[in-house]
Parts: C-alpha cells; sequence; structure tokens
C-alpha cells in the first residue's frame, strides 16, 4: 500500500505539478529557451527592455531585475522566427521594348537580419517585401527588348536583387538570392499567333527537308540512268561484233551451218502468232484428211 502511494504521489508530482510549475515560471519569465534562429525580445511600458538571441536557456529577471515579473501584465514577449524563407510572385505584369505584355515570375530568399526594425518599424514587413520586390521587378525589367527578356535572366536577376535589398534593410529583413524562374506572354491572342508561326515556320523547314532529299534522289537516279545508258550503249555497239564472231564460227562449218538454219526457220514459224502448227504422226490418213478440211496447215 506504501509502495502504491507513493507510485500515485510521484506520477502526479512529476507529470502534473512539474509541468504546471514549469509553465508558472515561464508566464512570469523566470526562465525562457530560445531555439536555434529564434530571438525573444522583451517589451515592458512601451520600451524594449531585452534582446536575446543566442540559443539556450536564459534567465530574465538576472538582465531585467523584479521588473520582469511585469511582462506577462503590462509588456509583451516577441518570439521572431529568423530562419530563411522563400516566396515566389508569378507572373508580374511588363511590357517589352516591342511592346509585347510579358508576365515575369520571380523567386527570391529573405530572413530578419533586425528583429527591432522588423517589429516595429513596419506593421507587415512580408508583405512590403512582396510588393517592393513587385515594384522592382516592373520598374528594371519594363522597356526591355524582347530578345534579350528571354534570354537574359540572370543579369534580370541581378538588377532586381539590387533594387530591393537597401529598402529591405531598412525593414529589418534581408534579401538573399533573386531569380527569375519563368517568363511568359500574357496576350492568349499573341501566343495564339506565335504557335501558328512557329507551326508554319516547321511546315517550311519539313517542306524544304523534303524537297532537298528528292532532288539528291534525283541527282543520284540521273546519274544512275545516265551511267546505265552509257553500259548498255556500249554492250549495244558491241552486240552486232560478238554476233557476226559467232555466224562466221559457225559458217566455217556447211553441216553446223545448215542445221543452225533450220532451229531459226523453225523458231521463227513458232513465234508466229497467225500461223498453227500440227503435229501428225505418221500411219494416220483420215486425222489429216480432217485437219485439212478445216484449212489448217499440217506438216509431218
Amino acid at each position: 500500500m506504501t509502495f502504491l502511494i507513493a507510485t500515485v504521489t510521484s506520477f502526479f508530482a512529476w507529470f502534473v505539478l512539474v509541468p504546471a510549475a514549469l509553465a508558472f515560471a515561464r508566464t512570469f519569465c523566470v526562465y525562457a529557451v530560445i531555439r536555434e534562429r529564434q530571438c525573444l525580445v522583451f517589451e515592458l511600458f512601451g520600451k524594449v527592455r531585452w534582446v536575446v538571441q543566442e540559443p539556450g536557456l536564459h534567465f530574465p529577471w538576472v538582465h531585467m531585475g523584479p521588473f520582469a515579473a511585469l511582462v506577462p501584465f503590462f509588456g509583451h514577449r516577441h518570439l521572431v522566427d529568423l530562419r530563411q524563407d522563400q516566396t515566389y510572385l508569378r507572373s508580374q505584369p511588363v511590357n517589352s521594348e516591342e511592346g509585347a505584355p510579358m508576365g515575369i515570375g520571380v523567386w527570391y530568399e529573405m530572413f530578419v537580419s533586425d528583429p527591432l526594425a522588423y517589429l516595429y518599424k513596419n506593421a507587415d514587413p512580408a508583405g512590403s517585401l512582396r510588393a517592393n520586390v513587385s515594384n522592382a521587378t516592373v520598374r528594371c525589367l519594363s522597356n526591355m527588348k524582347l530578345d534579350r527578356m528571354l534570354e537574359d535572366r540572370h543579369a534580370m536577376s541581378q538588377a532586381v536583387r539590387e533594387e530591393v535589398s537597401q529598402q529591405s534593410q531598412d525593414w529589418g529583413y534581408k534579401t538573399g538570392s533573386v531569380y527569375v524562374r519563368k517568363v511568359h506572354f500574357r496576350d492568349t491572342g499573341m501566343i495564339s499567333q506565335i504557335e501558328q508561326k512557329v507551326v508554319n515556320r516547321l511546315r517550311q523547314v519539313t517542306a524544304g527537308i523534303q524537297q532537298d532529299g528528292a532532288n539528291r534522289v534525283n541527282v543520284i537516279r540521273s546519274a544512275a540512268e545516265r551511267e546505265a545508258a552509257g553500259e548498255l550503249g556500249k554492250a549495244a555497239a558491241m552486240r552486232p561484233q560478238i554476233v557476226g564472231s559467232a555466224l562466221a564460227a559457225v559458217g566455217r562449218d556447211p553441216e553446223l551451218c545448215d542445221a543452225l538454219f533450220d532451229v531459226l526457220e523453225t523458231q521463227q514459224l513458232m513465234q508466229n502468232p497467225a500461223l498453227q502448227v500440227t503435229l501428225i504422226p505418221e500411219g494416220s490418213g483420215f486425222l489429216a484428211e480432217l485437219e485439212a478440211s478445216r484449212g489448217l496447215h499440217t506438216r509431218r
């Protein structure tokens, strides 16, 4: 029973009384815990009493004395985040030198460099910095040549950063990197016209490539046909000589010559479409008379 009572008492003390005591101590500024990249500002009776930026455990009573207990009633404790933040502004309206309506997307980094200026010099420093970056973008990038606006983004980013940095420091902000991420056309009709021009240009280039390919093929074909015609002409010129030499060799043998001419004559007769030849075996006289009566030429 004694162990059970001790356990319940310890549990109640550690999980109820200790957190309540620590919350009471934080409320009356007995101690304060500062994390990395944080700043705590103590304000009492309209004046800044203490500013602490070092991370760790701090005791305001040591620096402020008994006035630290009055801060919850007659003052404020401002916790300022000093971490780096990023913002992207979309489609800032600018006009090029040629009068084209363009949209600029600007990405920039910022962090709080002066907590007091951040708290007391501007009611909305983040909104003011956003408006300042937007105005600097329009002021620095308007009336630029369109080709430079579409290509030279590094110089554009530097111009915007130089325009914004000094003003942002007066509000407790310090601007880091500024980068122009996107440049686009804002007029829908202009976008359609550019797309149509690009399509027409692609069609012209494609037609030019096809025509050039056809011309090259025709040149190669004509050269091949010219070479083939020359070779065929040479062959046609050599054919009579070759045929004449062969016939002269055949003419030296009378039997061979007679056989050759018989074959050629028979071949010529068989190739004639107007002549029909019917071969009838010997001893079939009735069949020969029948064929002769039909007006056909018969050869035995």
